[in-house]
């Protein structure tokens, strides 16, 4: 999330649940983007939208995709998951789970993919893809666990030590869609 300064609320991890971040390829993975047609428009070659992380903190939101162009806020979260709506070269123009759009430098986002609970109250992780499966833990409002995959409305994630399964409405950065409008 955005800096408190910016009126808005930053994210902590709670119940002591660390973020841990996979090396697994993003769900769309490298061939998609030479075979999308839309990803062969982009500067990166990549489709639009996807999502990625903040790889380092804070990072700089701005209004614009250059230096020059004002800073609106700065993201205090590292490994918080964005979702991209447009590029340059140099720029990426990003959509956050608050619904916000500003512009952030492709150095500070990493492919790593990773999802936000932003509902109130924990949502149970479960040991396998349906609902009536064992509970293993739960996630809490506004943790940020790390994502594998995900099938047939449900996702594979990590975070601290445990992990499972957990219901993709359940979290931000999964949905096929723009975010932001």
């Amino acid at each position: 999330m955005r800096a408190a300064a910016m009126g808005r609320r930053s994210i902590s991890v709670i119940g002591g649940l660390t973020l841990l971040l996979l090396t697994t390829a993003c769900s769309r993975g490298a061939g998609a983007a030479q075979t999308d047609p839309r990803a062969a428009q982009n500067p990166s070659g990549l489709p639009i939208p996807r999502y990625v992380t903040l790889k380092s903190n804070p990072v700089k939101a701005r209004s614009g995709p250059s230096d020059e162009h004002r800073v609106l806020w700065s993201y205090q979260v590292r490994g918080l998951p964005v979702q991209v709506v447009g590029e340059t070269k140099d720029w990426r123009r990003i959509c956050d789970s608050d619904g916000q759009l500003s512009w952030v430098n492709k150095l500070t986002t990493d492919g790593r993919r990773a999802v936000l609970r932003t509902q109130a109250g924990p949502t149970p992780i479960l040991t396998h893809p349906r609902a009536d499966a064992a509970v293993s833990a739960y996630l809490a409002h506004d943790a940020l666990a790390a994502l594998d995959h995900c099938q047939a409305g449900w996702c594979k994630i990590k975070v601290g030590g445990s992990g499972g399964w957990i219901s993709a409405d359940a979290v931000w950065g999964v949905a096929d869609g723009p975010q932001c409008r």
